[in-house]
């Protein structure tokens, strides 16, 4: 039986998919994110960070990473967290959307530090909802921040 201190590291976080319908968005599929990073790694037995910068999973372990951290900001400053995903049929993704001034900001997370602009045009799907789209961003390995257009902006993970 595991202890109470080690359920609470791995309890994982949920995040819903993004639906204009609010019955939708409730009986949606959620993602599950883990709280702790080096617990994945180390259940997938990575014994060094080369084997796994060089896996294809690393681009879903950063994505689950920049998530937390996002999420801690929040709950450190006490915010609520309205944060969502979003995934059709087409395969159309966007990694996380946050309903935060009755706006919906898009935020793509992308392993790369050469980014392009065609990585937020998914963003463009909100424009169908009934809320207006906020700011959008892409959070890469880039070392600095550069606008992609008036509506959005590549910023480094590292200053999340």
């Amino acid at each position: 039986m595991k202890s109470k201190i080690e359920m609470n590291i791995i309890l994982p976080i949920y995040k819903h998919s993004f639906s204009n319908n609010l019955l939708k968005r409730i009986i949606k599929n959620k993602k599950m994110y883990f709280f702790d990073t080096g617990i994945i790694t180390y259940l997938l037995k990575y014994s060094s960070s080369q084997i796994l910068m060089n896996d294809t999973i690393n681009g879903a372990i950063l994505e689950n990473y920049v998530i937390n951290e996002i999420r801690m900001t929040y709950h450190n400053n006490l915010l609520e967290e309205l944060f969502y995903y979003y995934r059709d049929t087409e395969k159309n993704e966007i990694d996380l959307i946050i309903d935060y001034d009755n706006q919906l900001h898009p935020i793509e997370i992308k392993k790369t530090t050469i980014p392009h602009d065609r990585m937020t045009n998914s963003f463009k799907l909100l424009d169908k909802s009934t809320r207006k789209r906020g700011n959008g961003c892409l959070l890469c390995m880039k070392d600095k921040i550069v606008p992609v257009d008036k509506e959005n902006t590549i910023v480094p993970i590292w200053m999340i």
